[in-house]
């Protein structure tokens, strides 16, 4: 007799994606301590497809194998990997369309000055509204690129269960207001404060940062790599974004600006380029070589250029992708995927009439596995054994989705925030049929109207 499996959550007679991007039917997840322990085939169930088959085949369940905590019925849902939101700012939650058809350099004209007055309440309200919009639109993971009053972002971040990076911004030169200017040794104090009270606390961590290279001095870019290569953690900077960014190393170092952190002796496989849209081949190189990680945001980067992701890929790069910030066209990375995809076509695709050339499965495994690495999680962003149970439940019961001839493919063209069902993040569910279980989210928006009403 077989004896009984314990696990704290059974998902029973449910579909998933698989760690080759196939989707598998008539399964049960077993979820225990915080990882997938099992994931099998339900007895007399039809065969699997694809390379998976010959791992699962041999050892088939039923629900009596297991005793459960909690079981939820999976009928009708597709489990996969929770996306992971690579570059986004809880600070700029409250500028939702503020921003668009707006002239340039929005960045200093419209955000800089709004971060310049946040409160602890306004950056807390900023953070519950940011958790449960990701919540609900499937991402299980982000990188936040750092603002201010970030310890208060962070308690909240702690209590939904999201698993996160939290920076602070580190700025230490430029015509900034009063209330967010800072000198090199008070940056660096900020940051090492926000480290020591929330890295490893919960699901958090914390990076170091610079916000944009000609706002940082070279004394903070070194002492910034330096505590987090001490500290064992990333560290992240937004880079190659806009043209004047990339003329101002030109003019003061004669290097573009991933050749001058790499005169710095700062590139490493810890570092995290966000946006990388003017990359030269030569920077891609560098980034290859030393094993630097890219997120592209799709929406944001269209009205700035178009980044050579294939060639990124080619080259083993770590591509994820992000959306910027709620100013950005809110928190959807499934909005993202869509843009993604349509912009490679349109732009590298055509020119080598290659329809394909970012593919399904490959815009799902970077803002799946991708997304994971670049937040320093090598054991999660995948459905497979032994990995942490970060994972997303599509509700595939609907006239939009059903009806398809290839459900990845459908994940990607169809597939919005509203189609999440359930959220699981370390084993911990989020989110159960649509239900926030981890914030109250009826208080939160009240809180949100409150404040809107008294702009």
């Amino acid at each position: 007799m077989k004896e009984k499996i314990t696990c704290d959550v059974l998902i029973k007679n449910t579909s998933y994606l698989d760690e080759n991007y196939y989707v598998q039917d008539k399964v049960s997840i077993a979820i225990s301590e915080g990882k997938i322990l099992k994931i099998v085939k339900e007895k007399g169930k039809k065969k699997f497809a694809g390379e998976v088959a010959k791992q699962m085949e041999d050892e088939c369940f039923s629900e009596s194998d297991f005793l459960s905590t909690e079981t939820i019925n999976g009928e009708n849902l597709l489990w996969m990997p929770g996306l992971v939101d690579g570059h986004m700012h809880t600070g700029q939650q409250l500028l939702k369309g503020a921003v668009l058809d707006e002239l340039p350099m929005i960045w200093t004209r419209i955000m800089l000055p709004f971060e310049s007055t946040l409160t602890p309440e306004k950056m807390r309200l900023s953070a519950e509204l940011a958790a449960l919009e990701m919540i609900k639109n499937g991402t299980t993971g982000f990188i936040d690129a750092g603002s201010y009053y970030m310890e208060e972002a962070a308690r909240v971040y702690q209590q939904s269960g999201l698993r996160g990076a939290l920076s602070h911004s580190a700025m230490d030169q430029g015509n900034f207001p009063d209330s967010i200017r800072q000198t090199t040794a008070e940056v660096l104090e900020t940051e090492d404060h926000l480290f020591e009270e929330f890295h490893g606390k919960g699901n958090l961590k914390i990076f170091y940062s610079l916000r944009a290279l000609m706002n940082c001095s070279q004394d903070l870019i070194e002492k910034t790599a330096a505590r987090a290569s001490e500290r064992d953690t990333f560290f992240q900077a937004h880079m190659n974004e806009y043209a004047g960014e990339v003329n101002y190393t030109l003019e003061k170092y004669k290097m573009r600006p991933v050749e001058y952190l790499d005169s710095l002796h700062v590139l490493n496989d810890r570092f995290v380029a966000a946006h990388g849209i003017m990359l030269s081949p030569q920077e891609r190189a560098l980034l290859a070589e030393k094993g630097g990680k890219v997120v592209h945001c799709p929406f944001s980067n269209c009205g700035k250029g178009v980044p050579n992701t294939p060639d990124l890929l080619e080259r083993g790069i770590s591509v994820g992708l992000g959306t910027d910030g709620a100013a950005h066209g809110g928190l959807s990375l499934w909005n993202e995927m869509k843009i993604f995809r349509s912009v490679m076509n349109a732009f590298w695709g055509v020119k080598n009439a290659d329809p394909a050339v970012m593919p399904a499965k490959k815009i799902l495994e970077i803002v799946t596995r991708n997304g994971a690495v670049a937040l320093g999680e090598e054991q999660s962003g995948l459905l497979k054994e032994g990995f942490k149970a970060d994972m997303i439940s599509i509700n595939w019961n609907q006239p939009q989705l059903f009806a398809t001839n290839n459900r990845v493919n459908t994940l990607l063209e169809c597939v919005c925030g509203n189609d999440v069902n359930d959220s699981i993040v370390g084993g911990k569910i989020l989110m159960r049929n649509r239900q926030v279980q981890t914030l109250d989210e009826e208080k939160i928006m009240w809180q949100a109207k409150e404040y809107f009403a008294a702009l």
